[in-house]
């Protein structure tokens, strides 16, 4: 038997909005207004969120929790979740924190990340949630920390991580 065998197949289909128009319901709104607005259902998520199938659950001034139920297809081959999905929420929810004290016409991009994995996630950590709190904030940069916490509140992954504010 083949592990390619097509016994063994899974598929799973992913749904977005289109970012362009997702961009124009935000328009003129804070980075808190949208992030409220993301978490409360009123504002599409970015398509990536919807791919790695994480959510915004807390959207507070200078923090951002994201939440997701992990299933197999973001596992590697030796039966963990895949780096890269720590990864991708903490970026998310470090650079949405940051956006969160942004004005309207102001936005963050990432800098650079830091990562430091400490346990590993699996199917079976529970709802795995990462955290991102804004720690400094200047008129060009922000200092974010984050933190990934499996569903028994062990902490998986630590970050901390710059982003540049541009625009307006």
């Amino acid at each position: 038997m083949s592990s390619i065998d097509p016994e063994h197949t899974r598929s799973r289909t992913v749904t977005w909005q289109n970012p362009e128009a997702s961009r124009a319901d935000g328009a003129g709104k804070t980075g808190l207004e949208i992030m409220r607005g993301i978490r409360d259902g009123t504002l599409a998520p970015p398509p990536m969120a919807r791919l790695i199938g994480f959510r915004c659950v807390v959207a507070e001034p200078g923090e951002i929790v994201m939440e997701l139920d992990p299933e197999e297809s973001l596992e590697n081959t030796i039966g963990i979740l895949h780096g890269g999905t720590a990864a991708a929420m903490l970026d998310t929810a470090m650079g949405a924190a940051a956006h969160t004290m942004m004005a309207g016409e102001r936005m963050v991009v990432t800098l650079d990340i830091k990562l430091t994995y400490l346990r590993p996630l699996t199917v079976k950590s529970g709802p795995v949630r990462a955290r991102g709190k804004v720690m400094n904030l200047s008129a060009r940069n922000a200092y974010v920390e984050g933190w990934v916490h499996d569903g028994k509140d062990r902490l998986a992954v630590h970050a901390v991580g710059n982003f540049s504010v541009i625009g307006g």
